[in-house]
């Protein structure tokens, strides 16, 4: 083996012997001790051997675009593309050889001139479970691998039935379930190194798709348990267009052997391209089919979500959920971070989250008109005109011109995308935002530049954002000369958010959905309406609430979201417009220490807020403000003892004083209305008068100030303390670590990992 090379490159053989402890060139030309064979001797050896081979050819004027590796030949696409240099992957490669060598029990064949589905049929047929495809190498040629005993059995029923099945002299099921314990222990050695991502393009052999960023060392250990996908590989490369392809192996006469280009040339001349961002978007497929290389089926349907993918066609996070939506707003990612109140969902936030072309929205509610134009600024002169970002638009049917001059000014700055949240119907900002961006482009098909996405608990409400405008709010811009003739026409021919988020169980606002209910229920509602309107444009629906581990994200996906939205883990981020000192409470919450407490804005209503409840009083002091609600008609109804409590732990101050400001702020807001009924009601004025009190926890929390800490009201979900529990222990533990772009993408890529995990398990149960 590379007898050619070992001259060529003394310093090179020179390092890798003192690596390995032996001398590779002599291991490899003479094998005196006849330990070639043996998985720790062979891999290292092919490591090196291909590696100098690459080099001669590189220096020759050898140019790549694009790379791709069998099984260990993945190392040197990686060493080629600049993830890691020569040493690094020696070292790797030798603790791969060695770990997979102590693997005792189990074997694995070669199976000639059957395809994928014929041969699940026969090992399904006769109960084989115990066998998985480990190495998918030609339509017409696949490896197979586990116990000894179901492979030899598998052997002769093919033999019998005049299939070529060949066991191979291996000591182990590679590339099975039965490395489990291997790849663990790979694991833990590949976190000791730091990979760069590729420079080029490389196919890998767990997902036959380019890697994604920062998915060196999780594809390298997903590879010891996964099947080598090498037919879909190559379609994947067909699928990109025409393309040449050099062997490089051991023989640099010939830039590496045949056995390799002998499965190219097979694939291309019996295969049809893989155009796999085409099968993530739609997965519209023929019933009955399977996906390839698995016996997995195929419904056909019209899901636009990437969950229902085996692990041999999800690549990374990029590829998760749907492609229709991330182009929609021009994104990497399926993501969002949503709104959360009072600029906790800040600038800093959007722009981090822009920049790394993900969507989050500016979290405007409580914030003055004045605080969001800034807010607008500063994110507009940070980011670049084709930078997603969006803004918070929140019910208001106290104060509907609020709601109104709030549009007026997205209007005004050209924010393009906002987030509609707190909505029971639809409003007139609401319709003149989306209804402001229609138009028609050369073809005459309508064109919508704004865009909504609607946050929503109840079917009802997620009937309205799907449905077109009323038509009442449409005539009455147009009379207004808010929109034009045309702009009211188009509104009958498009929904008022073509996204939707279903808000499961969440901090802050919640009506404590559970997300498999609603979700499912939701799609079904959408495929209803989508039938009914044959919109041009699909609608896409994520999921929100709860989610802040790779499992629960995973959940979302596999359920149908189109998309995931985060909230409250993005409170524990260096960009959050959190104080420090909140951030450091929420750093140590579990998912147990949160509570549900009355919402002030809707007191009256009964409506709830989720909460921090972990070293605070402000859960149980709300709830007591709402008990004595309902139990009493007035202030004066309630006994003095208890008043007294009131005054001096929960307001800090006299009701009477309360009730002072409170008719301040009313009078400051024009809402003369609101004090003329509270003056003639006394129930109606306990209730304004017990609202201060939410006004002061919140303006609390914000202030940074450790005075009168107990009464802080931080609103948060479980999924915080869910997320904590998942990054224990790990570099991104201290909040002071977290940015929200981090902490997305590390979050994504667990899930990608998790999906396909699962489905390998799946298979192999």
């Amino acid at each position: 083996m590379g007898k050619d090379l070992w001259a060529k490159y003394p310093q090179l053989v020179s390092s890798a012997s003192q690596i390995l402890g032996y001398s590779i060139s002599e291991l490899c030309l003479h094998d005196p001790h006849n330990q070639l064979r043996l998985t720790p001797y062979t891999q290292p050896a092919l490591y090196v051997v291909g590696a100098l081979a690459y080099y001669d050819w590189q220096e020759r004027g050898g140019v790549a675009d694009i790379a791709a590796g069998h099984s260990l030949g993945e190392y040197l696409a990686l060493l080629a593309a600049g993830s890691f240099d020569f040493e690094t992957g020696l070292r790797l490669v030798q603790k791969r050889g060695q770990i997979m060598g102590e693997v005792i029990g189990g074997t694995m064949a070669a199976v000639l001139g059957m395809r994928v589905k014929e041969l699940q049929a026969v090992l399904r047929e006769h109960g084989l479970d115990s066998i998985d495809l480990a190495n998918l190498n030609t339509p017409t040629q696949i490896v197979i691998a586990g116990e000894t005993s179901a492979v030899a059995l598998a052997e002769k029923l093919l033999t019998a039935r005049g299939v070529q099945c060949v066991v191979l002299n291996v000591s182990a099921a590679f590339h099975s379930r039965y490395m489990r314990e291997a790849r663990q222990i790979f694991k833990d050695f590949l976190a000791g190194f730091k990979f760069r991502d590729p420079a080029i393009p490389v196919i890998a052999n767990v997902t036959a798709q380019p890697y994604g960023e920062g998915l060196v060392a999780s594809l390298l250990e997903r590879q010891i348990t996964s099947p080598v996908l090498w037919t879909d590989s190559i379609r994947y490369l067909m699928g990109r267009g025409e393309f040449t392809h050099v062997e490089i192996g051991a023989d640099p006469v010939r830039i590496g052997g045949t056995v390799l280009t002998k499965m190219v040339d097979e694939i291309r001349r019996t295969e049809t391209p893989l155009y796999l961002e085409d099968l993530v978007a739609t997965s519209v497929v023929a019933e009955g089919s399977v996906w390839p290389g698995t016996s997995e089926p195929r419904v056909a349907s019209a899901a636009t979500s990437a969950s229902a993918i085996p692990s041999g066609m999800l690549s990374s996070a990029q590829s998760l959920g749907s492609r229709t939506f991330r182009e929609r707003y021009g994104l990497r990612y399926a993501y969002v971070a949503g709104a959360m109140y009072r600029g906790t969902a800040s600038p800093a936030s959007v722009v981090r989250m822009g920049r790394a072309r993900m969507l989050s929205y500016l979290g405007t509610g409580g914030l003055d008109h004045a605080e969001i134009e800034a807010g607008i600024q500063t994110i507009q002169s940070q980011l670049g005109p084709d930078d997603p970002y969006g803004m918070n638009l929140l019910a208001d049917y106290d104060e509907p011109a609020r709601e109104r001059a709030t549009v007026d000014l997205y209007l005004r700055y050209g924010v393009h995308c906002i987030e509609a949240a707190s909505y029971v119907q639809v409003t007139p900002g609401l319709v003149l935002f989306r209804l402001r961006g229609l138009k028609r482009d050369a073809t005459g098909r309508i064109r919508c530049t704004n865009r909504v996405m609607a946050k929503v608990s109840r079917l009802e409400v997620a009937e309205a954002f799907m449905s077109p405008a009323p038509t009442p709010l449409v005539k009455a811009l147009l009379q207004e000369g808010a929109i034009t003739a045309e702009q009211a026409e188009m509104a009958a021919h498009v929904p008022i958010a073509h996204d939707v988020c279903v808000e499961a169980d969440s901090g802050g606002h919640t009506d404590a959905g559970i997300p498999t209910i609603l979700l499912p229920a939701m799609l079904l509602l959408r495929q209803a309406i989508s039938a009914r309107n044959r919109y041009e444009e699909p609608l896409c629906m994520g999921l929100g609430g709860g989610i802040g581990t790779p499992g629960a994200a995973a959940a979302a996906f596999a359920m149908g979201a189109d998309f995931i939205l985060t909230g409250s883990i993005n409170q524990c981020t260096v960009e959050s417009g959190a104080t420090e000192l909140v951030k450091t409470m929420l750093q140590q919450a579990s998912i147990h220490d949160m509570a549900y407490a009355p919402a002030g804005d809707m007191f009256e209503l009964g409506s709830r807020v989720q909460v921090l409840k972990k070293g605070l009083l402000f859960p149980m002091r709300a709830n007591k403000l709402f008990a004595l609600y309902t139990h009493y008609s007035s202030l004066e109804d309630i006994p003095e003892a208890e008043r007294a409590k009131l005054e001096r732990g929960f307001f800090k101050r006299s009701l009477a004083a309360v009730w002072d400001d409170t008719l301040t702020h009313l009078r400051a807001a024009g809402r003369d209305k609101d004090i003329a009924l509270a003056r003639a009601n006394p129930k109606v004025r306990m209730a304004r008068v017990f609202r201060w009190y939410f006004w002061y926890s919140t303006r609390l929390a914000f202030s940074g100030s450790p005075d009168d800490l107990v009464n802080y009201q931080v609103h948060t979900g479980p999924a915080l303390g869910a997320f904590n529990q998942w990054v224990k222990g790990t570099a991104l533990e201290p909040w002071e670590q977290r940015h929200i772009d981090r902490i997305a993408i590390a979050l994504l890529d667990a899930t990608a990992s998790r999906l396909a995990d699962g489905y390998a398990i799946r298979m192999a149960a």
